[in-house]
């Protein structure tokens, strides 16, 4: 099944979103050491067909990249070298930590389970990679 994977990259952790086959619905994942993600892409790539890539980019608030830009540029370069053939957008991940703890809370989530930063990560992934989504399915109307 086509799959569309967000990807929340931090120097640290990497959250890890999926679609629905059809594309539509962005679910959050996993939390993934940075160090072990492309590793991790490539196992998942063997059970699902991935057919597209979503890597939240950080902006200031100006539109220029924020100074962890740099870290996520390095990580686009190797994705781009594992997965060829494989497109990959970058999405706009301003205020999604912000985004990412408020639907923790709405959700009902402990706070003792909201201090965990990998819930954030995986949350964020999923909401970058639903903006992505729903900005496409605009776009197609």
């Amino acid at each position: 099944m086509d799959r569309i994977v967000g990807i929340d990259y931090g120097r640290k952790r990497v959250g890890v979103a999926v679609s629905d086959p059809l594309g539509i619905f962005a679910s959050a994942l996993e939390t993934v050491h940075s160090a072990k993600i492309i590793d991790y892409l490539k196992n998942y790539s063997l059970r699902e067909k991935i057919v597209g890539f979503v890597v939240g980019y950080p902006m200031n608030t100006d539109n220029t990249p924020s100074e962890a830009a740099a870290d996520v540029d390095v990580f686009l370069k190797h994705l781009a070298k594992n997965f060829p053939g494989i497109p990959v957008f970058r999405e706009d991940e301003r205020f999604t930590s912000v985004l990412a703890h408020r639907a923790m809370i709405d959700g009902g989530m402990k706070k003792s389970d909201r201090r965990k930063k990998e819930s954030a990560d995986r949350i964020s992934a999923a909401i970058i990679l639903q903006t992505y989504l729903d900005r496409r399915e605009v776009k197609q109307k």
